[in-house]
């Protein structure tokens, strides 16, 4: 699919609100991640769930077992979490996953809110425009 980053996130940010409006918050982050994946596939949005993302250490590509929840279309890492708040370690998790796969854009999104716009962290990695 042929869209740009902005619509993208729009895209995740609408299915992100309609599995938060049927599920509400309480579950465990799986059952979010895998929800909205379907969501997005059901969509005709190409979703990796996830996703594996080597560290580069002194040029040697180590398996550490980092894994992004969800890389939709090959640019943008959405993270999903379920927790009583957001923590600058979730930031930085997120931001770190962005650089070590080289991905521009990134959601953080708490699904454990009453509201889901209250829990959704748009970023993005690098000098960029939308």
């Amino acid at each position: 699919m042929d869209i740009s980053k902005n619509e993208i996130t729009g895209i995740v940010i609408g299915a992100a609100i309609e599995v938060h409006s049927a599920l509400g918050p309480g579950l465990l982050e799986r059952a979010y991640s895998e929800c909205l994946a379907y969501k997005l596939r059901e969509s005709g949005i190409f979703v990796e769930t996830e996703k594996s993302v080597p560290l580069i250490f002194e040029d040697v590509e180590l398996e550490c077992g980092y894994r992004v929840d969800l890389l939709v279309e090959g640019t943008l890492v959405v993270e999903i979490k379920s927790v009583a708040s957001l923590s600058d370690v979730h930031l930085a998790q997120t931001i770190n996953y962005m650089k070590l796969g080289n991905y521009k854009i990134g959601l953080l999104i708490n699904f454990n809110v009453v509201r889901l716009k209250d829990g959704i962290k748009r970023l993005l990695n690098g000098p960029y425009s939308l």
